[in-house]
């Protein structure tokens, strides 16, 4: 592992068990046994570091929902693998994702350096155009009517989204739920709906209503 490297794995760490606002400089010098201009060597400040933490993660996100979207599977199909994408993007890169999907906050810095500021204006460009093939999905899916057309396919694109990055604060690798079993409940849920078909499920549902206090 070289030093970068090592800087960037200490500092997702503390990112992600500090918070970006609550973490230094000289904690990330700490964490890897280095003195802070040992960082300095390698990254002009905290949000330098940020920024490539979560741009990899960012553009491979993309580039894999490209590759779905340019697909022959049809619409669900493709909904379904978008779903995949995006989770499985949590194992092996939990504290990546959830440092990337946390964090947002911590970029709110103003004076930029050149890089930094190219950094964070093509982090910008490829959440707006990952969130666009989001919308073309959903779009195209009410085009065929297999979604329902009366929903605003933004709202839908970012409600997907909003559950799907929720799991940078529940979700570990070790716990009990896998990410194949999210991503068919998530699936699931997205595609059909929770509520079971008018006719079933009727009489457990009062039973259930009776037994509350």
């Amino acid at each position: 592992m070289t030093r970068r490297v090592e800087i960037l794995r200490r500092a997702t760490e503390v990112f992600s068990r500090q918070g970006v606002a609550q973490t230094s400089i000289e904690d990330i010098a700490r964490a890897v046994g280095i003195k802070r201009e040992g960082v300095y060597y390698y990254f002009s400040s905290r949000e330098d570091i940020l920024l490539e933490i979560i741009l990899p993660q960012s553009r491979t996100l993309l580039f894999n929902f490209q590759n779905i979207a340019a697909g022959r599977a049809g619409v669900q199909e493709r909904l379904h693998a978008a779903i995949r994408n995006h989770l499985e993007s949590y194992n092996p890169g939990y504290l990546e994702m959830s440092v990337a999907l946390r964090e947002d906050h911590g970029l709110k810095k103003k004076n930029r350096g050149k890089e930094e500021a190219r950094k964070m204006q093509e982090l910008r460009r490829v959440w707006k155009d990952y969130t666009g093939l989001w919308m073309a999905l959903v779009q195209e899916g009410q085009g065929t009517g297999q979604f329902d057309p009366a929903l605003n396919p933004k709202m839908v694109a970012y409600g997907i989204l909003g559950m799907c990055n929720w799991l940078s604060r529940w979700y570990h690798p070790d716990g009990d739920l896998t990410i194949g079993e999210i991503v068919e409940t998530f699936f699931a849920m997205v595609s059909r709906g929770i509520a079971l078909p008018a006719g079933e499920g009727e009489a457990g549902g009062e039973a259930g209503a009776l037994a509350l206090p």
